[in-house]
């Protein structure tokens, strides 16, 4: 609504410094006149007073038609970050237009040019075009926050020959630039759930050492004689090899507190008429390191929502889940077109009958990043907690003690992040952590062999 007033506003057609101190001078000069009776200056009041509102009609009526393209490179951009903006601006009028100015629109929070010379534009080529009728306009756009922002359209601001006069109309549209959230980088060898998951096969193997991890599969021309698998081929009575089983397209879950159920005004950072919770873009920041570290590392990442965990998909058109090759950028879009609890109205919780986990035998690992939740939240992690291994709840400063409580005796691994710069270190304990426990759990079971 305010950027609307003020493109209303801007419509108006105004007078410069030059014709409002000429229309001040022509009626102190006709006053004069009137006065002293000098009927022979009357005429030069006339043309102070009559030239700026001539002027004013003139920048009224006269529109200029403008084409605008406009491009960003890159074309998502990571929060902190800056994009190159090209704008391609073509006259579509039969006149050449030249004389004007102009600046891109942008939201709060983007820092754009300050106003410029446009330059001369010729006449609008249908039939053979040169390139006189187009200019190409660069600038960059500096970005601090996450989010999804209307850039443009172009402010022109045009004045009549004599510069009495000046109206700043808009030309084309606006064109959305997606600021994704910053990623930081995680270690890849340590904390990671590709070698959480190594730990536990070797658990496995110690726990059950006569396991087969082998499949067997039908005799083919080429295959070595010590992989022929004897008992397969007794069973069925044909030369049977043996073939390691391919653990293919891995899976983890990503639960993001979107809602802030449980106090949605805490944390609130005010920024002119912006309101952004710090600790729900905390959370998105680390969502979105752990995330792409996980995508990057092969895993099919599926991302939801903690208010409903089993139908709530961060994106509908992702809801199969984020995978390479485009699985990580895919994800970064998606959060950076999350809304802030604390920009805008909450998101009503359903009352209705909770949602059924369904918990699989295929065990996942499974991260939360908590913001604000509340009991019903922490009953939907518990709920979930054995169909993941590991659980590992990421919590930022802020919530209630009695859900990390009730997290941890459900064996939930919860960690406080408070700053991302801290995400590297916490990302690394995890792992030792997890690692150290899996060592524990591996002696006990040979020892109980």
């Amino acid at each position: 609504m305010p950027r609307a007033r003020a493109s209303r506003a801007a419509a108006l057609p105004r007078l410069t410094r030059r014709g409002g101190t000429l229309l001040i001078g022509g009626f102190v000069l006709f006053g004069i006149t009137l006065w002293f009776d000098l009927r022979d200056v009357m005429l030069l009041a006339f043309v102070g007073i009559v030239l700026p509102l001539v002027a004013l009609v003139y920048v009224t009526f006269v529109v200029p038609r403008l084409a605008v393209r406009r491009s960003f490179v890159p074309a998502v951009v990571e929060a902190g970050n800056s994009a190159r903006v090209v704008l391609a601006v073509q006259n579509r009028a039969r006149r050449a237009f030249d004389g004007a100015r102009w600046y891109d629109t942008a939201p709060p929070g983007l820092l754009g040019p300050p106003e410029s010379v446009l330059p001369a534009l010729g006449a609008w080529e249908r039939t053979l075009p040169s390139g006189d009728d187009t200019a190409r306009l660069e600038y960059r756009m500096r970005t601090s926050e996450r989010g999804v922002y209307d850039i443009g359209p172009l402010r022109v601001t045009t004045t009549d020959p004599f510069g009495l006069a000046r109206v700043s109309r808009d030309a084309g549209t606006a064109h959305e630039l997606v600021v994704t959230p910053p990623v930081t980088a995680l270690d890849p060898a340590i904390g990671t759930a590709a070698a959480v998951d190594g730990v536990l096969h070797g658990l496995q193997r110690r726990t059950h050492p006569n396991a087969d991890e082998f499949i067997a599969r039908e005799y083919r021309h080429g295959d070595p004689l010590r992989r022929v698998h004897w008992p397969a081929t007794a069973r069925r009575g044909e030369l049977m090899v043996r073939e390691e089983e391919q653990r293919g397209d891995p899976e983890a879950r990503l639960i993001l507190d979107t809602t802030l159920a449980a106090r949605a005004d805490r944390g609130v950072v005010r920024s002119g008429d912006d309101h952004r919770h710090f600790g729900f873009e905390l959370a998105v920041e680390i969502a979105a390191s752990v995330g792409v570290h996980l995508i990057e590392r092969g895993f099919r990442l599926r991302a939801d929502r903690l208010d409903d965990p089993v139908h709530g998909a961060l994106s509908e058109a992702s809801a199969e889940g984020y995978r390479l090759p485009a699985g990580d950028r895919q994800l970064l879009e998606d959060l950076a077109r999350l809304p802030n609890p604390a920009a805008g109205r909450r998101h009503a919780r359903d009352e209705g009958a909770p949602s059924t986990v369904v918990v699989s035998e295929a065990r996942m690992p499974g991260y939360a990043v908590l913001v604000d939740p509340d009991a019903t939240d922490a009953q939907h992690l518990v709920a979930l907690r054995p169909a993941l291994s590991p659980a590992i709840a990421f919590v930022v400063p802020g919530v209630d003690p009695r859900v990390v409580e009730a997290l941890e005796e459900a064996d939930w691994q919860v960690v406080s992040v408070r700053r991302v710069a801290d995400l590297p270190d916490v990302w690394v304990d995890t792992g030792t952590r997890r690692r150290a426990t899996a060592h524990r759990s591996g002696r006990r079971a040979g020892d109980a062999s």
